[in-house]
């Protein structure tokens, strides 16, 4: 906010300690306590000048961690691309639909299939096939899996439908988005601190 836009604030402010200072002589209180008391008003109109000189800045700040935390969360979409921010711990984290449920999913490209909890595909309404279990090598060693497919996964703007995943109750409350659902797309890339994905 520039000089000449503060002007009619702080003549405002300047009025309002001079009311206070002249309605605490009208009322006798005693000079030491008028003093603490009209201290206090300072201090008070003060804060809340800072806060309305300051409201753009504030409001500008408040909208950049809310894009950061969609960033984190969700992705932000910049024209096709769906760009993912890196998270603390190092991996890319997003928050996904499965089947309509919001999933947080480690996006993993030394996965080679879309993984998921065995609690996860109850909330998602997934059906696991029928057939034999399937051994799969993790990172924490071999596991039996199950096979089955997705009606519907969404990551940003990006869908699958009729996907392939894999359920297991080894993999705890972990979902893992694998090189399968990487490969669907027409491309995705590391730039910095973000994961790139186009559709």
């Amino acid at each position: 906010m520039s000089g000449g836009g503060q002007t009619p604030e702080l003549v405002y402010l300047i009025l309002c300690i001079i009311l206070v200072a002249s309605g605490l002589m009208v009322r006798g209180i005693p000079m030491r306590q008028g003093f603490k008391m009209m201290a206090g008003w300072i201090i008070i109109f003060l804060l809340i000048f800072v806060l309305f000189a300051l409201k753009d800045d504030i409001l500008r700040l408040g909208k950049r961690v809310m894009d950061e935390s969609r960033a984190e969360q969700g992705g932000v979409q910049v024209g096709g691309d769906l760009r993912i921010r890196q998270s603390p711990d190092g991996h890319f984290w997003v928050n996904a639909q499965l089947n309509g449920q919001i999933v947080r999913f480690l996006i993993d490209s030394g996965a080679t299939t879309t993984s998921i909890s065995a609690e996860t595909a109850r909330q998602a309404n997934i059906r696991v096939g029928g057939g034999f279990p399937v051994l799969v090598n993790t990172a924490n060693g071999s596991i039996t899996v199950q096979r089955a497919r997705v009606e519907n996964l969404q990551v940003g703007q990006i869908e699958r439908e009729d996907f392939a995943v894999h359920v297991s109750e080894a993999f705890g409350d972990m979902n893992v988005l694998g090189m399968n659902f990487l490969s669907s797309l027409s491309g995705w890339r590391v730039e910095g601190t973000n994961l790139i994905l186009t559709p």
